[in-house]
């Protein structure tokens, strides 16, 4: 997302992204990353779980609640648009711009 900005924002697009970290992890990996868009904290996962980007997961057969990695397209409005649950980072940007038509 964050090398998409650009072309995202000539469709008028703009880039947030949420986790459940704290905000100074986020701080910390944003450091790291240099992701130039907002990235808001979710840690009581209220926001995950308004659009279904919390739930059950499974790793090595153990079952446990997490995060799903999620995209979504939303409008001016606030209308989802598009969502995308388990997509890849590397789907993320074709997928929003198929949906974008370009």
């Amino acid at each position: 997302m964050r090398d998409a900005q650009a072309g995202l924002a000539k469709s008028g697009v703009t880039v947030i992204g949420i986790s459940p970290d704290p905000p100074e992890k986020q701080k910390n990996f944003d450091g790291k990353h240099h992701l130039n868009f907002p990235l808001l904290s979710d840690t009581d996962h209220a926001v995950a779980k308004a659009y279904g980007a919390w739930g059950e997961k499974s790793m090595y057969g153990k079952k446990f609640e997490g995060i799903i990695r999620s995209s979504f397209l939303i409008d001016e409005r606030g209308k989802v648009i598009q969502a995308w649950y388990k997509i890849s980072p590397q789907d993320t940007v074709p997928k929003a711009y198929e949906a974008l038509g370009r």
